[in-house]
């Protein structure tokens, strides 16, 4: 992986110089966040999480997020403006332009509200006011973004019925690029979003997949700006969720998430392990749909 290092002592990177990031040894398990090679990325710590940027696309790669469920705290977001991170330049990530005077959404990639946790409500705090960088932010349609109740729950439902962990839920999300993304003021906006949750189950490593596709409903609308186009708002519209193998995610976006793969619990995964690419997707309703290789409740 091209990954650039920040240094410790430059001015840019003062202000958040103290964050740890996510911890790899969260579960008791080490998970790394997932490595992408061949385009230069950087990886950013915050609290409870990192985001491994992709400089190219000036998005992130990949978020990497660890959950304590046990300390969650309810903070709310009123006051807390979103901002760039100054150890990037500006033309390095997306800011406020993409935003501006149209539907399009600062999207979390890291939820807000699983990142606010801790020991104190001051380091609760923190993370909440971290998640308000626009390195962690993806461009998505307002509809598209504020009707994720789906999306974001699978966080909470897991969280609540699989880790076993003292709750404890490692979260890796990120965009899926590709080249029929269309193009907005300089970025391109994925059609596709992926999350990985990773957690113990009865001591073993256990992680499911998911993808959130917009792309079916785009692709009957002639309109769609392609790749170039830089003045008119894509029209993004209604999405579907999907439970997917995680080889899938790991073939669309380059990761190398060669360990999750083999702790993926999905039944159909471990079956059918060279099934084409989206030939094995699971349509999400609610999280009841989620075929899983064991019992939520804790029976096997």
């Amino acid at each position: 992986m091209d990954e650039l290092l920040l240094g410790p002592d430059s001015v840019a990177a003062r202000d958040l110089s103290d964050r740890a990031g996510f911890d790899a040894g969260f579960l008791g398990v080490p998970v790394p966040v997932p490595t992408l090679a061949g385009v230069e990325t950087v990886l950013l710590p915050y609290t409870h999480f990192s985001v491994l940027m992709r400089l190219d696309k000036r998005l992130a790669a990949v978020t990497a997020l660890g959950i304590d469920g046990a300390k969650l705290m309810g903070l709310d977001r009123s006051g807390i403006r979103w901002r760039l991170d100054p150890r990037l330049g500006e033309d390095q990530q997306t800011g406020e332009r993409v935003y501006a005077r149209n539907d399009i959404d600062r999207g979390h990639l890291v939820r807000r509200a699983s990142a606010v946790w801790g020991e104190t409500r001051e380091e609760a705090a923190r993370a909440n006011e971290d998640t308000f960088h626009y390195t962690n932010a993806a461009p998505q349609a307002s509809t598209f973004n504020q009707g994720l109740n789906l999306w974001l729950g699978l966080e909470t439902y897991l969280q609540d019925n699989a880790a076993d962990n003292g709750r404890r839920l490692v979260v890796f999300t990120g965009p899926i690029f590709s080249d029929t993304d269309p193009a907005y003021r300089g970025v391109h906006i994925p059609l596709r979003y992926f999350k990985v949750a990773v957690f113990l189950h009865h001591g073993d490593l256990a992680a499911t997949g998911y993808i959130v596709d917009q792309t079916p409903e785009l692709a009957n609308l002639p309109d769609v700006p392609r790749p170039g186009a830089i003045d008119e708002a894509p029209p993004l519209g209604p999405f579907r969720t999907f439970q997917v193998p995680i080889r899938d995610i790991a073939a669309l976006t380059g990761l190398d998430l060669d360990q999750l793969v083999a702790a993926d619990r999905m039944p159909i995964a471990r079956a059918l392990t060279t099934a084409p690419v989206t030939s094995t997707w699971r349509r999400l309703n609610s999280p009841q749909d989620l075929d899983l290789d064991f019992d939520l409740n804790g029976t096997d």
